[in-house]
């Protein structure tokens, strides 16, 4: 981002190009001698096959400043866990695999399916929360970085910028989001950041004024990035929600747990493409229409909890005012793309902004239903509390399958 301008109420920090990341690396692995750090990498076995990760490989062996990497490896039977184990033993650091179908694992889980404390689904945010707790079982590191395994464009200056602001002992930062723009063959992506969340704040902010969630979540470039990193004794206290609300409901628990001036976001990457969701209007459980049912749902959560009172009558409203604002947000995008060459669908835009406006009602109609519905998995805190040898039986099992 060619500008320096800090708006909002968290701290932006951004690439001004003149520093390298072979200077950036050097000053992480000195911090790395005082503060240790480690990258989480949630991973479909399917991925493996996929055009991403080699690349991310390639890159991160060059990467000498990671103290540790944690693999959570999903919907892999025992032949392919062994064949993951092969494929990663390419990179020089130490790593661990978490084997989430694995016998080991899953009797681990049976026992918070009986304390009432386990993940409710599969997923990218189960997946995330288990590779935390092996984290804070193995207490090896301090500071903790997180991206997904389908990056396209995947370069290594992507981790040194988003680990260093908690990396850096003289930053006061205890969470970074990592922010950039997304686009793909000279195509403008990121529709439910475009053309859901940043409306949808907007909106709810001419309905209830200044609030400072909707503040704190307006100040983010890009609040759906799943690029983020934090101090490892964040990770205790944090709630992760196991379905499309990841993102917006981290960034809750953050702001819940931590003052506003020691959140910021950095500029990781010029662009950013990865695996694209299809809008699925004719399918409420998959694609964009599930995902902005779930992340709508989390945003009325949120504010519920802060006292916002929701009506039937209210959510129509909210679904009016959010067309409107949606509308003019994509004429705005619109013409961003035409200056910059990017292309973009009007028709397809258009559509995915109808599906959006009767999934912010129908997640408001359900929230009414249901205000209790919660997605969010229960901090390690509540677990080293209901079961306070867990994590010693975690660490055993993850080594025992590594071994």
């Amino acid at each position: 981002m060619g500008d320096f301008h800090q708006n909002g109420v968290i701290t932006t920090l951004h690439n001004f190009r003149n520093f390298s990341t072979e200077d950036l690396e050097a000053r992480l692995l000195k911090f790395s001698k005082k503060r240790p750090m480690a990258l989480v990498l949630p991973c479909l076995y399917s991925e493996l096959d996929g055009p991403a990760l080699p690349n991310i490989l390639n890159e991160l062996q060059k990467v000498n400043y990671l103290n540790e990497i944690v693999i959570g490896l999903d919907r892999a039977n025992k032949k392919e866990f062994q064949r993951a184990r092969e494929y990663f033993k390419c990179l020089p650091q130490d790593y661990k695999i978490l084997w989430n179908n694995g016998p080991r694992l899953e009797y681990l889980d049976n026992l918070l399916v009986d304390m009432g404390i386990a993940p409710k689904e599969m997923g990218k945010g189960r997946n995330a929360w288990f590779c935390f707790g092996y984290l804070i079982a193995s207490d090896k590191s301090e500071a903790i970085a997180i991206h997904d395994c389908d990056i396209i464009t995947y370069n290594r200056s992507l981790l040194a910028r988003l680990l260093y602001p908690v990396a850096d002992p003289n930053f006061n930062y205890r969470y970074c989001k990592g922010y950039y723009y997304r686009a793909s063959d000279k195509k403008l992506n990121g529709r439910v950041t475009r053309l859901l969340v940043t409306p949808l704040i907007r909106t709810l902010k001419e309905f209830f004024g200044y609030d400072k969630f909707l503040e704190y979540l307006d100040s983010f470039r890009y609040p759906l990035a799943g690029e983020f990193s934090m101090r490892a004794d964040v990770v205790k206290t944090i709630r992760i929600p196991s379905d499309w609300g990841l993102e917006i409901g981290i960034l809750s628990e953050v702001h819940r747990n931590n003052s506003t001036n020691r959140i910021c976001q950095v500029d990781i990457a010029d662009c950013y493409d990865h695996k694209h969701q299809p809008l699925s209007d004719d399918d409420k459980k998959a694609g964009l229409s599930k995902m902005s049912l779930e992340i709508s749902s989390t945003i009325f959560t949120k504010l519920s909890q802060s006292g916002k009172v929701f009506t039937s009558g209210m959510f129509r409203s909210i679904k009016s005012a959010y067309f409107k604002n949606a509308m003019d947000m994509l004429e705005q995008y619109n013409d961003d793309a035409i200056i910059n060459g990017l292309g973009l669908d009007r028709h397809i835009e258009e559509q995915t902004v109808d599906l959006f406006a009767q999934n912010v009602y129908n997640a408001g109609e359900m929230f009414l239903k249901n205000p209790m519905h919660s997605a969010y998995i229960p901090s390690w805190k509540r677990v080293m509390s209901a079961i306070p040898d867990f994590m010693d039986m975690f660490y055993e099992a993850v080594e025992n399958d590594n071994k």
